[in-house]
């Protein structure tokens, strides 16, 4: 059990990782189509993507935190954490 609990404790922080940087990477990418002068209007369509994807990465987070938690054996996993700070909002 301990060693399932561990998978999902890294799966977790691997979820974390990859969810804060997606949108990372869009964002430098329209800052490279931005800078080469490209098409402005794409340029604009990647900036609200990654802050949608940084949205919607809260809410997969906070799901996947508490799914988890259920499989731990917590059955209050329920939580009133702010998740906004795995994110830097």
């Amino acid at each position: 059990m301990e060693n399932e609990d561990n998978t999902l404790d890294e799966l977790l922080g691997d979820i974390i990782g990859l969810i804060n940087q997606y949108p990372i990477a869009i964002e430098r990418q329209a800052g490279l189509l931005q800078a080469t002068g490209k098409d402005p209007e794409l340029v604009e369509k990647l900036v609200k993507a990654a802050d949608t994807m940084r949205d919607s990465g809260n809410l997969y987070l906070t799901w996947a935190k508490h799914y988890a938690a259920m499989a731990k054996g917590n059955t209050d996993a329920s939580s009133d954490e702010d998740e906004t700070d795995d994110f830097d909002v």
